[in-house]
């Protein structure tokens, strides 16, 4: 798996079309959720895009602190569906956490998880803040880094 950070800008369309693509299939259709993908927040977050193989298997989309939360953040967390076998979630995360203390030079992140991923962000040393929230009705959780 090769990751690579792009700001939107540096997005080209295949990028940006594939990208979204992946967000509906994996976010809309995959989780029978309708909700507005498209929110205005690409413009100023870091892409953080997974190839396998010249394809886009996994992305993140990160935020400098005050952007989304005080902390700097991790949002839009997917691994294609054939691909989750293969431990490369663990690769995404670790490569957006990278990211953030790379390009913004803070360690303190919040992410909003949904609630059946808590184990999974546990072991990325995130810690639940506060109670259960529905986010687009799907139960979700605060985590921040420790």
């Amino acid at each position: 798996m090769n990751f690579i950070a792009k700001y939107f800008s540096e997005l080209n369309t295949t990028e940006l079309y594939e990208i979204l693509q992946l967000r509906s299939e994996v976010f809309v259709v995959e989780q029978d959720c309708v909700y507005q993908d498209i929110d205005f927040k690409d413009q100023k977050s870091l892409h953080i895009i997974g190839y396998k193989k010249n394809k886009i298997v996994a992305y993140t989309r990160i935020f400098k602190p005050g952007d989304y939360f005080d902390n700097a953040s991790i949002g839009r967390v997917l691994v294609v569906a054939s691909e989750r076998k293969y431990g490369f979630g663990h690769e995404l995360m670790k490569a957006s956490i990278t990211a953030i203390k790379k390009h913004f030079k803070v360690t303190k992140i919040t992410v909003s998880a949904q609630k059946y991923l808590k184990k999974f962000y546990e072991t990325h040393l995130f810690t639940q803040i506060g109670e259960e929230y529905l986010e687009d009705g799907i139960p979700h959780i605060r985590m921040d880094s420790v």
